[in-house]
């Protein structure tokens, strides 16, 4: 019996020091991508391509600022733009909170600091991003407009916040993390005379199959299920699912016109989101459609163009189950 028991202390032993070493070796190797250098030249009209970027399509400012879901569509809080804390629910997964990207904090970065973060998902400091920030997607932008969209950040004014917590996810999400980033792979960005191409990238760039393609418990999309929606959100207080927005006919867009979808963009334009009662706000969304009705016609016009290109998805949707 006694060398059974040394048998066993020997091999769990063996156990422990594997699986040590394959954790050193996890931290050790990965992640796996070095700095470039960068510099990046804040020309006015680099500047001017970065603000429309920000502002009304890939949003970095939208998901690093409080937002107010008092007002439809929860519009960011302008005194505290790019300063963060805003909080991610990923369920069983854990929780996020966006970093404040102002120079109070990324001051210190180098541009090629702040473009592997941004496109290959590696801090400063070497820490892995869970890609909930959509490096994947800003890896394969070209990258006049990655470098505009950065010059731009750089300019927003600076703001101390030290009260951001830190994240928390859970095993093995934890280490599997480490994984996840990889080089950036920037794409030319179609002409627009090519127009379901073009639309294909700036649908990519604004992240919309992020929020509308349903995925599983563990943050995976579902198969064959692109764009369908069903994904549930409670930044507002109350849930709130995405839209079908394939082009089926009766539970996706495919009834719209290509001046119906523009016109639910554009009708906010200019407008100040409306303050919303209580009521109202059972029925908010998380979609910054205020911020997206300053894109151009001609993006949206291109975004219709590629979304009616997609597999049509039967999947009725209940965007607001928690309305009275």
């Amino acid at each position: 019996m006694r060398t059974v028991g040394k048998i066993i202390l020997v091999l769990l032993l063996l156990i422990v020091v594997v699986a040590g070493a394959g954790l050193a070796y996890l931290f050790f190797a990965f992640p796996n991508v070095p700095v470039a250098e960068y510099k990046i030249e804040p020309t006015p009209e680099r500047l001017a391509r970065g603000k429309y970027l920000n502002d009304h399509v890939v949003g970095c400012t939208t998901c690093h600022t409080q937002r107010d879901f008092t007002k439809y569509s929860g519009p960011v809080k302008p005194e505290l733009l790019g300063a963060g804390g805003e909080p991610f629910n990923l369920g069983p997964a854990g929780v996020l909170y966006s970093k404040n990207i102002t120079p109070a904090a990324i001051g210190s970065w180098s541009d090629g600091e702040l473009l592997r973060a941004v496109t290959a998902g590696v801090s400063k400091d070497g820490t892995p991003l869970f890609p909930l920030m959509p490096y994947p997607h800003y890896g394969v932008m070209q990258e006049d407009d990655i470098h505009a969209v950065l010059a731009y950040i750089r300019s927003l004014r600076a703001i101390e916040n030290n009260n951001i917590k830190e994240r928390e996810l859970s095993f093995p999400l934890n280490l599997i993390v480490r994984t996840m980033p990889a080089p950036a792979a920037p794409q030319v960005r179609p002409s627009p005379d090519d127009k379901v191409a073009y639309g294909r990238y700036m649908t990519r760039s604004a992240l919309c199959a992020d929020c509308h393609t349903p995925i599983d418990d563990r943050g995976t999309p579902l198969p064959g299920r692109d764009f369908s929606g069903g994904n549930e959100f409670i930044e507002t207080g109350y849930r709130v699912l995405s839209a079908n927005i394939t082009p089926d006919a009766d539970t996706g867009i495919g009834s719209w016109t290509e001046q119906q979808f523009i016109d639910k963009f554009k009708g906010f334009e200019n407008t100040p989101p409306k303050d919303l009662g209580e009521a109202e706000r059972r029925q908010n969304t998380v979609m910054p459609i205020t911020a997206y009705a300053g894109m151009t016609r001609e993006d949206l016009s291109a975004i219709y163009a590629y979304l009616r290109t997609l597999k049509p998805v039967v999947n009725r949707v209940n965007k607001c189950p928690d309305a009275k």
